[in-house]
């Protein structure tokens, strides 16, 4: 057999055991009804540690034709395949802010989808606060050699697939396409500034999302009588027992929402339904919030799908894999 046939054949097995492989694990109807926002939990995890069954923030809405990934943590490529997405399936990225655990998966979003296949052949646009576009730009000059050699050399991939759109953006509407609109509003994250809260609207139908934040009467003022509310939280009693140091705690959970302060929130804002993500995900912070929240709230999971139309729906998914 010559080199060349058992390259062929090499190829051909690869091809047919990836076929024989479940492609997704999450929700794999991407169909969403007209009129309707689907809403996908790609990664709930908070902060920077790594998690081996969360992966790190990241939301994809869709609706009206458009799909919209609001941060880009740790695993949530992976997470968006599981969910039955090809990987060139977002071209359009929104970060809240510029903490590592928001964006350490920009490179994978920004690379991947790029050289394989499907090869994605349209650029990635990204919206975020001031220091966007200098990370896009700094992230384009860290992969030169891969970029150069898969697009100039090697493989002739695409050029206007590697191409990223960087926005620094202002508070007020920052996206308008096919009826959706995305607006920026801004939060309190500590000394993080400008940190950024986000709103879609499309149909008569709305989700918000709050970014990392304290408790925030903008958010609050911009978000009120939202269909859904997805909002971070902390829960000081684990953080403690991760970090036994009540100072540092302190400072950690006063850039951050507790239950108890969530619980305000949703009240005043009034969703109709509330939902906790980037949070430690224990049943304590719901349990808290509904000591003084009589609405509906959940816990996100990864792979969490909430379909908003004139009714709410969530579906959790079956199995939630670690991301690897």
């Amino acid at each position: 057999m010559t080199p060349r046939s058992r390259f062929f054949l090499i190829v051909l097995f690869l091809l047919l055991r990836g076929s024989a492989l479940p492609q997704s694990v999450g929700q794999v109807n991407t169909d969403v009804p007209p009129k309707d926002i689907r809403v996908t939990l790609l990664g709930t995890a908070s902060g920077p540690r790594a998690f081996v069954d969360k992966a790190g923030i990241s939301t994809l809405v869709e609706a009206g034709g458009e799909r919209l990934l609001f941060d880009a943590g740790r695993g949530s490529m992976q997470r968006l395949v599981q969910a039955g997405f090809p990987m060139n399936a977002v071209t359009k990225l929104f970060l809240t802010h510029l903490h590592s655990d928001h964006v350490i998966g920009v490179p994978d979003l920004m690379l991947s989808p790029w050289s394989a296949a499907p090869e994605r052949k349209a650029p990635l646009e990204i919206w975020g606060p001031a220091g966007t576009r200098d990370m896009m730009r700094h992230l384009e000059e860290a992969f030169a050699f891969d970029i150069h050699m898969r697009r100039d050399v090697d493989e002739s991939f695409s050029p206007d697939g590697i191409r990223m759109v960087a926005h620094d953006i202002q508070v007020g509407k920052v996206y308008e396409h096919n009826g959706v609109t995305v607006t920026a509003f801004l939060v309190s994250h500590g000394l993080v500034k400008p940190s950024y809260g986000y709103r879609v609207d499309y149909a008569g139908r709305s989700v918000a999302l709050s970014g990392d934040t304290s408790p925030n009467d903008n958010l609050v003022a911009v978000c009120k009588g939202v269909d859904v509310l997805i909002h971070e939280a902390i829960d000081p009693d684990v953080l403690l027992r991760l970090v036994p140091d009540k100072s540092r705690v302190d400072a950690i959970v006063a850039r951050h929402t507790t239950p108890q302060q969530a619980a305000s929130i949703f009240n005043r804002v009034s969703p109709r339904l509330a939902v906790f993500s980037h949070s430690p995900g224990t049943a304590a912070i719901t349990e808290q919030t509904r000591r003084s929240y009589p609405g509906r709230v959940e816990m996100g999971e990864d792979l969490m799908v909430i379909d908003i139309g004139a009714e709410v729906s969530v579906k959790r998914a079956a199995a939630t894999p670690s991301p690897r």
